[in-house]
């Protein structure tokens, strides 16, 4: 088995070349963090991502969490993982200081978050769910519910969770049905919820559930949601912990990846009723609830970024060291088979796109918090909003991808659990899942982000990547001249796709719902084109400067040559299928399947 190694070097260059890191530093409040401070922090972290939680990984998919009467042991060496983690700083960093955190850039904390996810995926999710939490209650509860509740999160003394759906709701959050009963200055909540990730576990003193229930005078539907802070243990006036809260996990799920991280079902108010303590108004939980979900989907497209990068390594070494056959390339290792390096440029290819996206959002959160500038704030902001279902789709699946090709590297092998490349593949599968399908994004994509502006955000966007490309098609560098003219037949694509999809919307619901998950894959692929080229063209620009590693840089623009050659010249085929694929889509009657 290989160790993963944090690729420091991408990291960096993707964060400046294509996020814009000094930018993001420049703002007010970030300005001690220098590009200095952030290259040491991801040396740091990629240390203990190697040296912590890699280790880790692949015992604890063997063991698993465990339950036993309601309590539930995390597998051996997480505890102790856990302490170390809280105790180098690691849980807080993105949080803000007024808790605690170090309030450091959402760009430089989604690099971390990658380490931590690519070497230990079912570890990282505890923090994901926190770090989600914590920024619910910060944005929305009370100042007595922070003071109560935050400091004590972010440290990592008590983690936190995400209580959405139950048994027969599922993503319909309209149906759910738990309750919420008032009492003097907090309320009694009743009901199951199901799918809670780190819902009960043995490494903090505490665990913080944000609940959605309904009130006793509550509309029906999404609109008489609100949302309840619902701590394992309750907490007393002077921050010690008292007594056990009414709620139980009942067990955990036997799941086909992520074993080390326990999915519980949990029962609130078995006896007098669960006490929680209302965040912000009435009614408005299931809003206050997507502060939580929107970083949690990015984080979850981050983990697509993550577990595929991983699979790249495994597979990458395994190619360097497998000796099969003669090679045509001289090489000793299967590495030197065109076909075994087709498939590890498609893998390399396809991490460095998703990194690109998933940290170019980052980078927009940034400016959308952080900005001096208003207009650029706004803007910003509805760039998040539009990018947020793309990198969650987009990424997750094409980590089934990438996984997949790491599986079929190894060969026979690879189908042996004992060589860990199968564990990457049972890990991705839930990515595409959980915080909202694939198809949920792409219709969140369709119909809220895409409609509810007239397609204008979308249009800016696409005129961006539109003059960066017509820029690149006339330069004087063949390759780049080469990359730019791909990337306008994509933006063609794109633009004839999403003036079908504005245009038929109204008239045809069913028809461009059913090309919604294409469009969305459409929309990931370009983007990820349009950020290759960017980095191809620093990359071009850097090489043979004093101090340059120009092998680096000469990587960075063949990877880009080959995601244009490779899956770019895809996007015609998948605005095909969002113009012309819906009529068989939809074609046959319930009977006929």
């Amino acid at each position: 088995m290989s160790t993963y190694q944090a690729p420091i070097r991408d990291m960096l260059f993707t964060m400046q070349e294509v996020a814009g890191l000094d930018g993001i530093c420049a703002q007010p409040g970030h300005e001690e963090t220098t590009p200095d401070l952030v290259e040491a922090i991801l040396d740091e972290a990629g240390r203990f991502a190697t040296g912590v939680l890699d280790p880790l990984n692949w015992p604890g998919d063997q063991q698993g969490a465990r339950w036993d009467q309601g309590v539930v042991h995390s597998a051996d060496g997480f505890k102790q993982a856990y302490e170390q983690f809280c105790e180098t700083g690691w849980n807080g960093m993105p949080a803000s200081p007024e808790f605690g955190g170090q309030g450091v850039p959402t760009l430089v904390s989604t690099a971390v978050l990658e380490m931590w996810k690519a070497s230990n995926m079912a570890f990282s999710l505890c923090q994901m769910l926190t770090l989600g939490a914590i920024e619910a209650i910060a944005q929305h509860g009370s100042p007595a519910l922070q003071q109560r509740f935050l400091p004590n999160m972010v440290s990592g003394r008590w983690t936190g969770t995400m209580n959405l759906t139950e048994p027969q709701a599922g993503s319909d959050l309209s149906a759910i049905r738990s309750k919420a009963v008032p009492e003097g200055d907090h309320y009694r909540i009743s009901g199951t919820k199901i799918f809670i990730t780190w819902g009960e576990h043995d490494m903090a003193e505490n665990i913080v559930h944000l609940v959605l229930a309904r009130l006793p005078d509550a509309p029906p539907g999404v609109k008489g949601i609100s949302l309840f802070v619902c701590p394992k243990y309750l907490v007393n006036d002077d921050g010690s912990l008292g007594a056990r809260n009414d709620l139980l996990c009942t067990s955990i799920e036997h799941k086909m990846g992520i074993h080390g991280s326990p999915t519980a079902v949990m029962s609130f108010g078995d006896g007098p009723g669960a006490v929680g303590y209302l965040v912000g108004e009435p009614h408005k939980g299931l809003g206050y609830m997507f502060t939580m979900m929107n970083h949690a989907r990015l984080n979850v497209g981050l983990e697509g970024v993550a577990i595929s990068d991983r699979a790249y390594q495994r597979a990458r070494a395994y190619a360097m060291d497998r000796v099969q056959g003669k090679t045509l390339s001289g090489s000793k290792g299967i590495i030197g088979h065109p076909d075994v390096r087709r498939m590890l440029m498609d893998m390399k290819a396809r991490v460095e796109a998703m990194r690109s996206l998933a940290y170019f959002a980052a980078g927009q959160m940034d400016r959308a918090h952080g900005h001096d500038s208003e207009a650029t704030r706004v803007q910003s902001q509805a760039l998040v909003d539009l990018l947020i279902p793309i990198v969650k789709g987009w990424c997750t699946e094409t980590a089934q991808i990438v996984t997949a090709d790491g599986v079929q590297i190894h060969g026979g092998m690879g189908f042996i659990e004992e060589t860990g490349a199968a564990q990457y593949v049972r890990d991705a599968r839930i990515t595409t899942i959980y915080e909202g399908t694939t198809g949920i994004q792409a219709n969140d994509l369709i119909g809220r982000k895409l409609a509810r502006d007239q397609g204008a955000t979308m249009k800016a966007l696409q005129r961006t990547m539109w003059s960066e490309a017509q820029r690149l098609s006339d330069h004087s560098d063949a390759i780049l001249r080469q990359l730019g003219q791909g990337l306008q037949r994509g933006l063609d694509a794109l633009a004839q796709a999403t003036d079908w999809l504005l245009v038929q919307s109204a008239q045809q619901p069913a028809s461009t719902a059913a090309g919604a998950v294409p469009y969305l894959k459409l929309c990931g692929t370009v983007m990820g084109a349009w950020l290759m080229s960017r980095a191809a063209e620093a990359a071009q620009t850097q090489k043979g400067r004093p101090g340059s590693d120009d092998a680096f840089l000469q990587a960075k623009v063949v990877t880009a040559q080959h995601f244009h050659l490779h899956m770019l010249v895809e996007a015609p085929a998948w605005r095909d299928r969002v113009v012309n694929g819906a009529q068989s889509t939809l074609a046959l009657n319930d009977e006929q399947f």
